[in-house]
């Protein structure tokens, strides 16, 4: 293995006890990994113990610990400073990677960002293999990625903005780019975009070397309202920048809009929550344009939830694994 394939995995961390070791084994196990830095982001359970309990002593293992909760995107970034390997690989600390990630990754020229295939699962100790799916690498551009976030209602979540990149370092030191810290969702997407827009050459094959654990209760269901502010903001900022190619702008402004009248309905939400009816009336009153967002968000909910109750139960996917990218189809 030359110098410039040597990989360094970053795992921001906040109470994954129960995952974190899996993580760190999956890394440690391939041979193109150079270091492992967890950032322990002020976890209050044995999230360090357990990462130290899954080292090989082989001394590429790197624990940090931050006192108090930073969010993923300053954990990473963080990391990213001190370590020192050329390339750099994201991994989710409740995910982990499927053997031989990084060699079939890794033997695709001409990239600045490569990403493969990921299996979605359930929650469970262990996992079944992914299919051997062709490589099948293609470039990604910025207009393509971004119609590949917009949500479509009843469809699998499987946004691209979801891909684990390996990214080449040197790319983002000449770019300046590290991920917002004023981001805790989307964060990613925000980055790809940027990156994009910098001329980053964006490697996508089909082959599978990530699995992502679906756990009941995760995903966007947890983020705040203010996250998705914070996601729609610097959105709008990217577009007023006014240097997005024409061929894009308008899919960022769909992707934008989304995200805005999901920021809307939350919005509405808590006000409900908090104050009752009567505040969330004013709210709606106050934010005519938001009325849309608001009206249309409610029925669909309604709408999803009497379908869920009269759809009869449906027989686990094979193998229980779901794909991000329709790899051989």
């Amino acid at each position: 293995m030359i110098q410039d394939e040597k990989v360094c995995v970053i795992i921001a961390a906040k109470n994954a006890e129960k995952t974190i070791g899996r993580a760190v084994r999956s890394a440690l196990a391939e041979p193109e990994v150079d270091e492992v830095v967890v950032v322990d982001d002020g976890s209050d359970d044995r999230t360090m113990a357990a990462a130290a309990a899954a080292d090989d002593t082989t001394r590429r293992l790197d624990i940090i610990r931050f006192r108090a909760n930073r969010g993923p995107s300053a954990a990473r970034n963080h990391a990213i400073a001190v370590s020192r390997a050329p390339l750099i690989a994201i991994l989710d600390a409740d995910d982990f990677f499927f053997p031989g990630r990084f060699r079939r990754m890794l033997a695709c020229p001409d990239w600045d960002f490569i990403a493969d295939n990921i299996a979605f699962m359930q929650e469970a100790d262990t996992a079944p293999q992914p299919e051997d799916f062709p490589p099948h690498p293609r470039r990604l551009d910025l207009r393509d990625f971004i119609l590949g976030n917009i949500s479509r209602r009843g469809a699998p979540r499987g946004e691209l903005g979801f891909l684990k990149p390996v990214m080449r370092r040197a790319f983002l030191d000449a770019h300046d780019l590290r991920y917002r810290e004023d981001m805790r969702l989307g964060e990613d997407y925000e980055l790809y975009v940027r990156a994009l827009l910098a001329g980053a050459r964006y490697t996508v094959i089909e082959s599978c070397g990530y699995g992502a654990v679906v756990r009941a209760g995760s995903l966007s269901g947890q983020h705040r309202t203010k996250d998705l502010a914070a996601l729609h903001e610097a959105e709008r900022a990217i577009l007023a920048a006014g240097n997005v190619p024409s061929e894009a702008a308008e899919a960022m402004r769909r992707h934008c809009r989304q995200v805005g009248q999901r920021h809307a309905l939350r919005h509405f939400l808590d006000r409900k929550r908090e104050g009752g009816a009567a505040a969330a009336l004013a709210f709606a009153t106050a934010n005519p344009t938001a009325l849309p967002a608001i009206a249309g968000g409610i029925l669909r909910d309604k709408l999803d939830a009497a379908r869920e109750r009269m759809r009869p139960a449906e027989p686990a996917p094979q193998e229980g694994l779901r794909y991000l990218l329709p790899a051989g189809r």
